[in-house]
């Protein structure tokens, strides 16, 4: 067990662990520390507390100070310069005629260094950019290319929903979405009403997915033969929220489908008897049935010429 704090260096963001070198810290200190990037200033998310060791990433750096109202001053210069940074950049990646859109740009605390994030379709060949940028601004310039996912989370919006996107507002990491969640839960697999604004699958898919495939676990799927209080039948539909089941009994094939609940089935093992009978009526084999004997293979007779 150690003692860390959880700090964020945006209002969105992923958080990283700091060891607080025995200094409480609460909720909205803003403290500096050491960082791959070089010297942040950052919000503490997470007061003082004990993690597993396993859990956090080593080695642990150590919060360098509180920040100091100078601290927080130059934060302040250093937004001002990103917006003139944004607009210089910009008119820079016109006049080279580069297919890229910048999205963001981003000082360091120390101002060792200006990030400049970027989309684009493929490769950019930025080298040139690069040096118009340096002789500019006389510091270190880093071009980073971001994904649709990114640039979303940067700029913000609002969602289909109608409330800011998810990822702008409090989701800490991107998770793998994909189109068998939306088939599972049921929805219309029609582009524009399962994709958010940034082209890709709305992360709302994968808030309720556990519950689904929780769901899917006990409930039997449709054309899954079942026993029910008043016979036995073959699953016909299913609705995995409310639990009912809809089964076509089958001693009222011509009937519409009862419907159940879903403790009130009972799966059973084996084909549906309809499927069986389509199986025999077409000439083909029960699965129960027992597999032909391997015909003996005939054993070849030596040749009666003789080997050269």
């Amino acid at each position: 067990m150690a003692q860390v704090v959880g700090v964020r260096f945006r209002d969105v963001g992923k958080v990283y662990y700091f060891d607080p070198d025995g200094i409480p810290f609460g909720v909205g200190d803003r403290v500096i520390v050491e960082t791959a990037r070089g010297v942040e200033c950052g919000e503490v998310v997470t007061p003082n507390r004990e993690v597993d060791d396993e859990k956090i990433v080593k080695p642990l750096k150590v919060v360098i100070r509180a920040a100091t109202s100078e601290d927080l001053e130059a934060v302040r210069i250093n937004r001002e310069k990103e917006k003139r940074a944004m607009e210089i950049g910009r008119k820079k990646v016109a006049e080279r005629g580069l297919e890229m859109k910048l999205v963001n740009v981003e000082y360091t605390f120390d101002s060792s260094k200006i990030i400049f994030y970027f989309t684009a379709d493929g490769r950019v060949d930025f080298r040139e950019l690069v040096k118009d940028l340096a002789g500019i601004f006389h510091t270190r310039i880093e071009l980073r290319q971001i994904g649709v996912r990114d640039e979303s989370r940067m700029l913000g919006g609002i969602g289909i929903c109608g409330r800011p996107f998810c990822c702008a507002s409090f989701l800490g990491d991107f998770h793998p979405v994909s189109i068998k969640m939306a088939k599972e839960q049921g929805l219309s697999l029609n582009p524009a009403k399962i994709s958010g604004a940034c082209g890709r699958l709305m992360c709302c898919l994968k808030y309720e997915q556990n519950a689904y495939d929780y769901l899917l676990k006990i409930t039997p799927r449709a054309g899954t033969p079942v026993n029910t209080p008043e016979g036995r039948g073959v699953v016909a539909d299913v609705s995995l929220i409310s639990g009912v089941v809809k089964v076509r009994l089958d001693q009222s094939e011509d009937a519409p489908p009862r419907a159940f609940r879903r403790d009130e089935v009972q799966p059973l093992r084996g084909p549906a008897p309809e499927k069986a009978g389509q199986n025999a009526a077409r000439g083909g084999k029960s699965p129960s049935a027992p597999k032909p004997a391997p015909k003996p293979k005939k054993e070849k007779r030596p040749s009666a010429r003789g080997s050269r």
